[in-house]
């Protein structure tokens, strides 16, 4: 797969075959799009493309509005790369980009720059100035510009509508199985690790303190989950506890690993784990004593789901 940063950058000579979105989590309703498009490229011997943007469209055009992704730039560039397509542009979003009309926007960049002769769009995309285009309003343009339209109905789970906000709301409330229901993947954390106030260690449960670097980046409600991760080229187990840790007082939300059958040394390595299981929520103890025993019992329930896999 070749990667282009901003259309500005991109040429082609031969026919194109496009589709374009934001793409945040690479769903299964994406997934189904990125197959048709392989598969249009092929029978019509055209270049598969996809055009996707960052920043979000939404925190540009509404700069108050906190929206958190559910897949930083490098792992949603590492799931399109699992599909095989042709060429992926990862064009800037700004405001100037946002203030092209819809005829601008398909004869400058999808016609003229992207040489377009099909493209791919889900059931409820707009484009141009003020999103004021559609569906509809691409068949048009094709007709006007020689290219065809092939709209992609929504793809269901239990009778139920994919959709990356609904993923982000999964995640948000630890509904984690709904999550990679619609995913089609576990949801993973990725960050360095880094010093923490060892804690952990005094009660027998030493921790890997996860900073996550990208702010955009979601992540899920506090609480303790079950993960896994791959360290040496081995698949390691343990448990997560997202929160602010409000038997030791603090008010700063930390990410914390204690990993099982693993010693080895992890500071300022980077490291990645997956999100199988919400376990239980964040709660106040009396004592260390009887935090750490309730960590007993977390460890006893991952061990528990980890057999039942």
């Amino acid at each position: 797969m070749k990667k282009i940063n901003g259309v500005k950058n991109f040429s082609i000579n031969s026919p194109s075959i496009l589709t374009l979105g934001t793409f945040d989590g690479v769903h299964k309703g994406h997934q189904k799009i990125l197959k048709k498009l392989k598969y249009e490229a092929k029978k019509d011997n055209l270049k598969s493309i996809v055009l996707t943007f960052f920043p979000h469209p939404r925190t540009v055009l509404n700069p108050d509005f906190n929206l958190k992704l559910i897949n930083t730039i490098e792992e949603r560039t590492r799931l399109f790369e699992k599909s095989k397509i042709d060429i992926l542009i990862t064009h800037p979003f700004d405001k100037n980009f946002s203030e092209l009309s819809p005829d601008q926007f398909v004869k400058n960049i999808l016609v003229n720059k992207l040489k377009i002769k099909k493209i791919l769009i889900g059931y409820d995309h707009r484009f141009g100035k003020n999103r004021t285009a559609g569906f509809k309003d691409l068949k048009i343009f094709g007709l006007k510009y020689g290219f065809e339209v092939i709209e992609i109905s929504v793809e269901e789970k239990n009778k139920v509508s994919i959709s990356s906000t609904k993923i982000r709301n999964s995640i948000i409330e630890g509904d984690i199985k709904t999550a990679k229901s619609y995913l089609g993947y576990d949801f993973s954390l990725k960050g360095e690790v880094v010093n923490g106030n060892a804690i952990g260690r005094t009660i027998g449960f030493p921790t890997a303190n996860l900073n996550i670097n990208q702010d955009y980046k979601l992540i899920p409600k506090n609480g303790v989950y079950l993960i896994r991760t791959i360290l040496e080229g081995k698949k390691v187990y343990g448990m997560m506890n997202i929160g602010v840790k409000p038997t030791l007082k603090s008010k700063d939300t930390s990410i914390e690993v204690n990993l099982f059958e693993w010693g080895g040394d992890l500071y300022g390595k980077v490291i990645e784990v997956f999100i199988l299981y919400y376990i239980r929520e964040e709660k106040k103890f009396d004592s260390l004593i009887k935090l750490g025993n309730q960590i007993k019992l977390d460890k006893k329930t991952c061990i528990k789901l980890i057999k039942e896999k």
